[in-house]
């Protein structure tokens, strides 16, 4: 008999990894980052090309969660954008 996997393990926050962001267990890949590529328009299979290592069921179960918590990753993004934009503003006026 196969062995059933709980997909409630596929996906974890650890406050040392990846700032505590939601990542793939066992990884670093955050679903911040599976859901920029989702977003992008990369499909299921396109995102495992990018991360061959990964399978299928952790790439759905990081794509469940991301739509599950729609809101938070969102505004995770955001923030990360608007940071970045800042720095790249201060780098441009020459105060980095």
């Amino acid at each position: 008999m196969a062995t059933l996997t709980d997909i409630g393990t596929l996906i974890v926050e650890t406050p040392e990894i990846c700032g505590g962001r939601p990542r793939i267990a066992g990884t670093r890949i955050s679903i911040a980052q599976i859901a920029v590529w989702y977003k992008e328009g990369l499909s299921v299979e396109e995102i495992l090309d990018e991360i061959p290592y990964l399978t299928l069921a952790k790439v759905y179960a990081a794509l469940s969660y991301y739509h599950a918590n729609k809101a938070e990753i969102e505004a995770d993004l955001a923030a990360e954008l608007a940071e970045y934009q800042g720095l790249e503003a201060e780098h441009k006026s020459g105060k980095l």
